[in-house]
């Protein structure tokens, strides 16, 4: 890849996990009432099929890369009225609904899912399916932490439906390992991985991340090198997002000067791309990549991949339901995000209240450009044939997209756009194109990662 475009892309943007991205959400015209309707509009609509994230926020230490929502404690006996709660919350959205739900997809978060015992986790997963159905396409997933992902806990997930595990690696190195105060060992890994395939998983993933403190390209090079030992299904390679300003103490562990940055840190990229793919990895979408026989190579091929707050996944529902404290919803036609404190989540929930503190609603105008921002995110395409899908500011949208076409990173024609493959590490910058937020905001400080 070239530098000078590395550093003439190379600005602060969203990841696009929504559209309207949560800094431009609405507050004033959002309501509680106003996310119920929707929620049930959606469920009606979708013939009782949702998703569920549910978010368990707990972890024993303080990873300094992390940008989750978490609280930190040795104290387990904090699990047991956590789970009560999250039962609370979803027997408040079950009220809702005049019909049992049909669960597509399950994933849990943190935090670190696996602080919670192997009980508790059966307890909750067992808890929401006393009032709902598995759908017959299923897909449930999890989060664990190498260091204390027992084969109980995968054991006793698996045997509630569970199949997909991604364990979060980052880097093997141990000066990066202690500047992010993430200590783990590669037997740690192993073990872990071994244990899951050995029970059924059928699909393992490994989290990595790029640009982190202290980083070198050889620090890159031996970790995906120790990965492809493995050959775990999917691979997460994700650059590091550094936001102290939003996320706090948590990322002030170094100093800026720590972190590779422009051309060093893409370099970092490039050289593990160029190894995951010799191995027989396919780039999807952005940040991931997955062996072909993997669903979600598969999902891609056949223009089926979706994105959403977990992620890219192989389920498209437009209802996805998040549990537990900071976690966000999404019904299509609006977004919603509880409480993030955990005591005020714990009340809310006691007192009878979805505990939703904001959200937005999408108008017409927001649901075409999501859409959009979507195709471009899943498919490196999108189109406006259809009149449905054509905005009032095309013509302002594909002229402001002229230098990426005259960057060879894309191609404009009277109906679609297409990214070339040199134009994919680029798609955020694409995408910030058709965000009518974006460009009429003018942000006090800065509310991104860099995009490159």
């Amino acid at each position: 890849m070239s530098n000078s475009l590395v550093q003439k892309y190379n600005v602060p943007g969203p990841r696009y996990t929504s559209y309207p991205t949560v800094p431009f959400w609405n507050n004033d015209t959002f309501s509680a009432e106003k996310w119920v309707t929707s929620v049930q509009e959606s469920f009606l609509e979708n013939n009782g099929e949702l998703s569920l994230y549910i978010h368990l926020p707990y972890c024993e230490s303080l990873c300094t890369f992390c940008g989750c929502h978490k609280h930190i404690t040795k104290r387990h006996e904090v699990e047991h009225p956590y789970i009560d709660t999250l039962l609370a919350e979803w027997k408040l959205y079950l009220n809702l609904f005049e019909t049992p739900p049909v669960i597509k997809e399950i994933h849990l978060g943190g935090g670190t899912p696996t602080f919670f015992s192997p009980d508790s986790l059966k307890r909750l997963i067992e808890g929401i399916f006393k009032f709902a159905e598995r759908a017959a396409d299923y897909d449930f997933s999890f989060e664990g932490h190498p260091n204390n992902t027992t084969k109980e806990h995968l054991q006793t997930l698996y045997d509630l439906g569970f199949r997909r595990v991604s364990f979060g690696v980052q880097d093997y190195n141990e000066t990066v390992q202690k500047a992010i105060n993430r200590i783990q060992p590669f037997e740690n890994v192993k073990r872990a991985t071994e244990e899951a395939r050995a029970i059924g998983y059928t699909s393992v993933s490994h989290d990595l991340i790029f640009g982190l403190p202290f980083q070198e390209l050889g620090h890159v090079v031996d970790t995906i090198n120790k990965t492809l030992l493995l050959m775990p299904e999917r691979i997460a390679f994700y650059s590091y997002a550094h936001v102290p300003w939003i996320k706090g103490n948590g990322q002030r562990g170094f100093s800026d000067e720590d972190i590779p940055k422009g051309d060093e840190k893409r370099k970092l990229y490039e050289i593990g791309k160029q190894l995951l793919e010799e191995l027989g990895y396919v780039e999807i979408g952005m940040d991931h990549f997955a062996l072909k026989e993997d669903s979600l190579h598969v999902a891609m091929e056949n223009q089926k991949l979706h994105r959403n707050f977990m992620g890219y996944t192989t389920q498209k529902t437009n209802l996805m339901i998040g549990l537990g404290a900071s976690s966000i919803s999404d019904s299509w036609y609006a977004f919603a995000q509880n409480a993030k404190s955990i005591k005020e989540y714990t009340q809310l929930v006691k007192e009878g209240i979805i505990p939703v503190f904001r959200g937005h609603v999408l108008d017409k105008k927001d649901l075409t450009t999501r859409k959009h921002i979507l195709n471009l995110m899943c498919n490196f395409t999108t189109s406006w044939e259809n009149k449905g899908l054509v905005l009032e500011e095309m013509d302002e949208i594909i002229a402001s997209l002229h230098e990426f076409e005259n960057d060879q990173l894309l191609t404009v024609t009277n109906k679609e756009i297409i990214v070339k493959v040199a134009g994919r590490p680029f798609v955020r910058n694409i995408c910030m194109a058709f965000d009518s937020y974006l460009k009429e905001s003018a942000p006090q400080r800065q509310l991104f990662s860099m995009t490159v």
